[in-house]
């Protein structure tokens, strides 16, 4: 079970947010090695449309109990002005030490997580 959440839009759409386990190929593409899994955020109909885009991609084993990690308005902004609707990036101070200021990462297309997956 993922940990996430939904946001609801004022026009009926919504936007869920999971935190998925890190394909382990992923390394090799260039991902932070002490991240241990990845935010993926949806933009659909509604939440099961949203999950049934994920396992169409075959992220069969996913599912949203509860809303415990929402989407911030950030990360709203970001999926709704892709042009796919589903991006993916590191969760923000993953793998950084205390004190360090990071550089946050810029989202990616699924795509580039499901072609380092099947590498």
């Amino acid at each position: 079970m993922a940990a996430g959440g939904f946001c609801k839009l004022p026009d009926g759409m919504v936007v869920v947010a999971l935190n998925l386990p890190r394909p382990r190929s992923a390394a090799r593409e260039g991902l932070p090695a002490p991240a241990a899994d990845v935010r993926v955020l949806v933009h659909a109909r509604n939440r099961a449309r949203a999950l049934t885009r994920l396992r169409n991609l075959g992220l069969r084993a996913v599912y949203l109990r509860g809303n415990a990690a929402p989407p911030t308005p950030d990360e709203i902004t970001a999926v709704l002005h892709h042009p796919d609707g589903l991006i993916w990036r590191t969760p923000p101070g993953h793998g950084v030490p205390a004190g360090v200021t990071a550089v946050p990462e810029l989202w990616r297309p699924i795509k580039a997580l499901l072609r380092s997956a099947a590498a």
